[in-house]
């Protein structure tokens, strides 16, 4: 027995519409709303193009800021006792 193809939920539509406009206007949002959006898109991105700029913007977006990401352990030398 096939299963029906299911569309999207409503919601999802919704969040990929929010996570496209604070890309489009990322000068105006802060660091962590862009990751945010750029994870939304890279996980629920209709196409492989829009998943992969989204990818390369958040690996931008890290660069930005590096420790504030890492692990604790790369930052406390202690932490890896």
């Amino acid at each position: 027995m096939t299963r029906p193809i299911r569309h999207p939920a409503p919601w999802l539509a919704d969040r990929l519409a929010e996570a496209r406009a604070v890309i489009a206007d990322i000068a105006h949002h802060s660091d962590h709303l862009n990751r945010l959006a750029c994870r939304v898109i890279i996980s629920y991105g209709e196409t492989v193009k829009e998943r992969e700029e989204a990818r390369v913007l958040l690996v931008v977006l890290d660069a930005r800021s590096p420790w504030r990401h890492r692990h604790r352990s790369d930052r406390d030398p202690e932490a890896s006792s």
